[in-house]
């Protein structure tokens, strides 16, 4: 396997239950924000969403630059970037997401950028419900399609 290669397999490895437990606090947060009828969870929800994201798009990133060779740079880099991952590209990599899971991921895509432009109290409860509401299956088909891209670098080196 190529230096590289093993480098960001062993960073997905490494990530992924960081990911996780993003998910689960954000999941206990938002039950504690139901259940205490308390917004200061929902600040604390959001946080645990966004970083979720945050360090979703840092592997991203990682892939970006050294498998593909190109990370975008457009004022939309963001959303060009989730495409890219969701790309094959030909004689170099297979997609590293799938496109279901592309479309899933758009959603926290555009609350991270919510989170970083608008004041918490100011969220929306019910776009938090949805999202806690969705995060599970998304993780779960988030660490089977990122292992799989993990041992696909780990055997193509």
């Amino acid at each position: 396997m190529s230096k590289p290669g093993a480098i960001i397999a062993a960073r997905i490895k490494t990530e992924l239950p960081e990911l996780a437990l993003l998910v689960e606090r954000a999941t206990e947060g938002w039950e504690r924000a139901k259940s205490q009828n308390d917004t200061f969870y929902l600040d604390s929800v959001a946080l645990n969403l966004h970083s979720f994201y945050s360090g979703l798009e840092k592997i991203f990133e990682k892939i970006a630059a050294t498998v593909d060779g190109s990370v975008p740079s457009a004022p939309n880099w963001h959303q060009e970037l989730l495409s890219q991952m969701s790309m094959e590209i030909p004689e170099v990599r297979p997609a590293v997401i799938s496109q279901e899971l592309r479309d899933m991921l758009e959603d926290y895509r555009g609350f991270r950028h919510v989170v970083r432009n608008v004041y918490t109290y100011h969220l929306n409860p019910e776009k938090v419900e949805r999202l806690i509401s969705d995060i599970e299956p998304v993780l779960e088909k988030l660490i089977a399609e990122l292992n799989a891209f993990a041992t696909f670098l780990q055997e193509a080196g």
